[in-house]
């Protein structure tokens, strides 16, 4: 479910309270309660909490402002209108969770106890999910979170992409299962950094400014890009490069879905004897037999013939998916290139000796495919595919 605003308000005021009392531990100054009734007050709260069922509810720590920013995280969507994101920045309602950040963040370096380690980066991960979601196309909380604080989210993003980059190493679930939720919890954190940095830093020079001044952050950028996938399961190694890449993640949403949709819905054709997919060239091609001889043996064949053409065509579309990933990998990586080389010859120089005969044609045909397809997945005209023309028409002069 969604907050109404009174909720909403209710919530946010709870947090200052607890605030102005020191994290629940003051006393005010016209209700007095003695330790018994105290304790009394919070078992009643932990058995309510129990049957909610809030894994991330710390039964220990029953404080106002526990309670509130639970409540608030909880109750938080995508779903959240544009009121929402008015009222949570005007309530005061993302001071809270930017201050939350930090904590959490400032604790990942405490990693002697695992559990709070992963409940620092569960916290941290859960906030920046709501900030992620308040700012997609809302240049107003962009602009007030890249200020509040002198740019405390995004200083205290870039420390825990840095912290997650280290530890993910350490906690790769590829290479050590005994460390799995230490590694799920880096891996989840990793993810909502990078998706809060895209949104903050989206056409917006102010944002990329403050991004870009964070202590070794493009080294960081690139450990992730270049390393970190070797330690993350197989099915989230496309994920996190493509987050990485991306300059827009709402047009990444969109092609993914459909790109799924193509394949979930795929019509099953009756099966076709008048050929085998078969692997040439590193690719999976539709090839036709030569003569009719084998249509003599069709009736001993039958279900495992069937069998095998299914596991044929599975193939196939696995292969198609992969090839997919890949090219969009690429595309990126030749977006990533081409802006370097934009108004730096001596980049175009060194790009230029890398490339195959020096020749920039192998970017630019990857480029016009990945534009062609933004074409028909994403509104026409949109700053991604500007970029991408622009790029474009740069390496053809070069």
């Amino acid at each position: 479910m969604d907050l109404d605003r009174s909720c909403l308000d209710l919530m946010i005021r709870l947090l200052e309270l607890d605030q102005d009392q020191g994290g629940g531990n003051g006393a005010d100054s016209t209700v007095q309660f003695s330790a018994k009734e105290i304790a009394k007050i919070k078992e009643k709260i932990r058995k309510l909490c129990d049957t909610v069922h809030n894994k991330h509810l710390d039964l220990q720590n029953i404080t106002t402002g526990h309670l509130a920013m639970e409540t608030l995280l909880s109750l938080t969507s995508k779903r959240a209108g544009d009121w929402f994101k008015e009222e949570l920045r005007l309530l005061g309602g993302l001071d809270h969770i930017v201050d939350k950040v930090k904590e959490c963040v400032d604790n990942l370096n405490q990693e002697d106890d695992k559990e709070k380690l992963v409940s620092s980066l569960w916290g941290a991960e859960r906030c920046l999910r709501v900030l992620e979601s308040v700012t997609v196309h809302n240049p107003e909380n962009q602009s007030y979170l890249i200020a509040y604080k002198d740019s405390l989210l995004i200083i205290s993003s870039a420390k825990a992409l840095r912290r997650c980059e280290e530890m993910i190493q350490r906690y790769s679930r590829e290479v050590k299962s005994d460390r799995a939720a230490v590694g799920k919890a880096v891996e989840d954190c990793m993810r909502a950094i990078i998706g809060v940095l895209l949104n903050l830093t989206h056409d917006n020079e102010w944002g990329s400014t403050k991004t870009g001044e964070q202590e070794d952050l493009i080294v960081t950028a690139l450990n992730c890009v270049l390393k970190v996938p070797q330690y993350l399961p197989q099915e989230q190694r496309f994920d996190i490069r493509v987050l990485l890449f991306l300059q827009r993640e709402r047009a990444a949403v969109l092609a993914e879905a459909q790109t799924d949709d193509l394949i979930k819905e795929a019509p099953k054709a009756a099966l076709d004897q008048s050929g085998e997919w078969q692997e040439t060239g590193g690719e999976i091609q539709w090839v036709a037999n030569d003569n009719d001889s084998d249509k003599q043996d069709e009736g001993k064949k039958n279900k495992n013939d069937e069998e095998d053409e299914e596991l044929d065509l599975n193939k196939a579309l696995q292969h198609a998916g992969k090839h997919m990933e890949d090219s969009i990998v690429a595309s990126y990586t030749a977006l990533l290139l081409g802006c370097l080389c934009q108004g730096s010859p001596m980049n175009v120089t060194t790009v230029r000796e890398n490339l195959p005969k020096g020749d920039f044609s192998i970017m630019t045909e990857m480029l016009k495919k990945f534009l062609n397809f933004m074409n028909l997945t994403c509104d026409v005209g949109t700053t991604g595919q500007k970029s991408i023309s622009r790029v474009i028409d740069y390496l053809e002069h070069c």
